[in-house]
């Protein structure tokens, strides 16, 4: 082998080497940025003190010795506080809510679009697209003026003469739900189509062939193909369900207080910043535990399907 091929070969080396450093680096930079660093100063400010407008700092240094003094007081009265706790409830209960109808309405659309013909694809992605190009708040507050009292909806029902009285559609649980149902289901939608439409129909094909019905050759084959896609699109509506504020805010009422709202009072209306920061970390703990069982389960699948 020549010198100039050696050198070749080392340079190679050298420039795969740094290339896939930067791609593992510049990710793990930004999340390191945009994540982990106000993560860490929120998770100090849980553990502070106030001090009228200030905090006190967690660790002093003073003749020669450093103290480190941690308050967890705030995260005892959260445990202690019925009302935090059924906050969390609430909201893990509505985010599931929500993920379940998600999956129920976006299923068959998104097998639909999988199985529609190649050149029709692209525009079932645009329609599916379509609500982003509209600003959240206004798509939000339109269901405000179809679900009030004398909206759309109530208008057109007495004037059909479905019902002669307004139907209580407004601030409350129904009204939460259908909005983040509106808001959530694209996201569900999108993982599920880019999981069904690679699938291999020959698959399908063969199990027909061997005597399954179609609705069997559905559940053993193509429900079970198409898991990741599923829990994909269930993280992708589901954490961002757990700590919504602006659909609570304008559709909920009363009895749909989430944690969202929560973090709003003790920010700016108690001015409780240990407190408000206490509730947001506990939060992103209870977001962190579901994208953990992703991560194990598309680990595990990945070591499965290599084996």
């Amino acid at each position: 082998m020549t010198t100039s091929a050696i050198h070749g070969n080392l340079y190679a080396k050298l420039t795969g080497s740094w290339g896939r450093t930067a791609v593992i680096t510049v990710p793990m930079l930004f999340l390191l940025t945009v994540f982990l660093l106000p993560f860490l100063v929120v998770f100090k400010i849980s553990l502070s003190e106030m001090d009228t407008v200030f905090f006190k700092d967690i660790l002093t240094w003073a003749d020669g010795v450093i103290t480190l003094q941690l308050r967890l007081g705030n995260y005892y009265s959260l445990l202690e506080d019925s009302l935090y706790i059924q906050t969390y409830l609430v909201s893990i209960k509505f985010a599931a809510i929500t993920t379940a109808i998600c999956l129920l309405i976006a299923y068959p659309f998104a097998y639909f679009m999988a199985r529609s013909p190649a050149d029709k694809r692209p525009a079932l992605l645009m329609l599916v697209m379509l609500p982003f190009w509209t600003s959240f708040l206004l798509r939000v507050y339109a269901w405000k003026m179809l679900l009030a009292d004398s909206g759309v909806f109530n208008n057109a029902a007495m004037a059909m003469g479905l019902i002669s009285e307004p139907v209580k559609m407004m601030n409350t649980p129904f009204s939460l739900v259908l909005g983040m149902v509106y808001t959530y289901v694209p996201f569900m939608i999108l993982p599920l189509y880019a999981n069904l439409v690679k699938m291999d129909l020959r698959l399908l094909e063969a199990a027909l062939d061997l005597g399954a019905t179609p609705w069997q050759a559905f559940w053993r084959i193509t429900v079970p193909l198409s898991k990741s896609g599923i829990i994909a699109g269930s993280m992708l509506v589901f954490i961002p369900c757990v700590g919504e504020f602006v659909i609570p805010e304008l559709l909920g009422g009363p009895q749909t207080l989430m944690i969202g709202r929560v973090l709003w009072d003790e920010f700016f209306s108690n001015n409780d910043w240990p407190m408000a920061a206490t509730v947001a970390v506990v939060m992103v703990l209870l977001i962190i535990v579901p994208l953990a069982l992703f991560n194990k389960y598309q680990a595990e699948s990945t070591a499965g399907g290599r084996a």
